[in-house]
């Protein structure tokens, strides 16, 4: 594990690096583009990669993975791995089924973190999005007791929810932290590009950093988990930098004003369903 990553103890007694490298890949992103921003990942310093069975990226990362540790860069246990159960394998006897696709497009024998990805439940079956007739989504009945991954960026902050994740001993990973990719499938065209808000940018342009920079350290000081993107090598490059400032008090109290309670990825797919959680204010 790189000396130079921040590390977060979970509950059960391990670590989790506190910066981590995403790995969804929009509609509109080329096939080849995700195994090239991960190599590159790797080779930069991130050592904490998240994915998902349905972003279709897991065998990505699993050959980046294997290549890094053939070339003598890292070994397995230096790399944190997270991925996540999908919403049509949400029943109790569908989960080992899942993990093992999992597992077999990854090529590894293990994930270092397994995860529900939304926890409103779809119908089971091939179909990773399925819907009726009428294109309305076929929802499914599970009993979800936790789930443990939440949106979570400058616009929100998610307070309420950090302060009972840490009053019960629960990490909190940040996801969209850098205001998403904007893919057409999920988020709204005319929502606000997170990176070129003024007070952001001010913020950045003191510290002598960038706005994304500025975003992460934000997340980092709160004690949340973020994960970051990006299919460019300098940005990847930059986004490491993190752990080698600090922003004061007084500029994380005008970070905190930022907060609007917008959410980038409102999960369409599951609106209607009872225990759809993405309106409800923690």
């Amino acid at each position: 594990m790189s000396s130079k990553q921040q590390l977060v103890k979970l509950n059960d007694g391990h670590y989790i690096p506190a910066l981590g490298f995403g790995t969804y890949k929009p509609e509109e992103v080329p096939e080849n583009k995700p195994l090239e921003a991960i190599n590159l990942a790797i080779q930069a310093g991130f050592r904490h990669i998240d994915t998902a069975y349905v972003y279709q990226t897991e065998k990505d990362v699993g050959q980046a993975i294997r290549s890094k540790i053939a070339a003598g860069l890292v070994k397995r246990e230096d790399i944190f791995v997270t991925t996540k159960l999908w919403r049509t394998f949400l029943r109790p006897e569908l989960v080992q089924s899942n993990l093992e696709k999992s597992l077999k497009n990854l090529q590894l024998d293990y994930v270092d973190l397994y995860i529900i990805h939304y926890p409103v439940p779809m119908k089971p079956g091939e179909d990773l999005f399925p819907v009726d007739e009428h294109g309305k989504p076929l929802l499914d009945t599970v009993d979800i007791c936790a789930t443990w991954e939440v949106e979570c960026h400058l616009y929100l902050n998610q307070s309420k929810l950090l302060n009972y994740c840490m009053s019960k001993d629960i990490v909190l990973v940040a996801y969209c932290a850098l205001g998403s990719q904007r893919p057409k499938r999920w988020v709204d065209p005319n929502s606000p590009v997170l990176l070129n808000d003024p007070v952001l940018c001010e913020v950045a342009k003191k510290h002598k950093r960038s706005p994304a920079q500025i975003s992460l350290r934000y997340h980092l000081q709160r004690g949340i988990v973020v994960l970051a993107q990006s299919y460019k090598e300098n940005e990847i490059k930059e986004n490491l930098q993190v752990f080698e400032f600090e922003l004061p008090s007084e500029d994380m109290k005008i970070l905190d004003g930022m907060n609007r309670n917008l959410r980038y990825a409102p999960d369409p797919f599951g609106e209607g369903h009872p225990e759809h959680p993405f309106s409800d204010e923690f």
